[in-house]
């Protein structure tokens, strides 16, 4: 069974920078990817970005280009989220996500309920 992980949110203050990671387990020889979500108070869940497992294939959402940029590390078994230049509407729960076949792709915005695996997300607060 697949494990995720997240860690690293808190408060910053607005044009602000976080670092988000997403823990996973070991998932050799599989062609995983793995997202990030956020859902902010009375807000729909919405994707900001998916990275392949074994290539650098990625995804994001128009309004996430820019601010957010999605890594990582196999050797940790570690997904990021580097977000940037932060605002108060930023603030939201932040989750990771995976799925062995849902390649990066606007698929992970418009069928999120095909991704098999959740995390249950980190508190991400952006003050003024």
């Amino acid at each position: 069974q697949v494990q995720l992980v997240e860690s690293g949110g808190g408060l910053v203050q607005a044009g602000g920078s976080l670092r988000l990671s997403c823990k996973t387990s070991r998932c050799t020889f599989d062609m995983w990817t793995v997202g990030w979500f956020r859902q902010a108070p009375g807000k729909e869940r919405e994707v900001l970005g998916a990275i392949s497992w074994s290539r650098n294939t990625t995804y994001y959402a128009d309004f996430a280009k820019g601010r957010f940029t999605v890594s990582r590390d196999n050797a940790k078994d570690t997904v990021y989220l580097q977000m940037n230049s932060l605002k108060p509407e930023d603030t939201a729960v932040y989750s990771c996500a995976a799925d062995a076949t849902l390649l990066p792709s606007p698929r992970w915005a418009t069928r999120s309920d095909l991704i098999s695996y959740w995390g249950k997300g980190t508190q991400v607060t952006v003050a003024s």
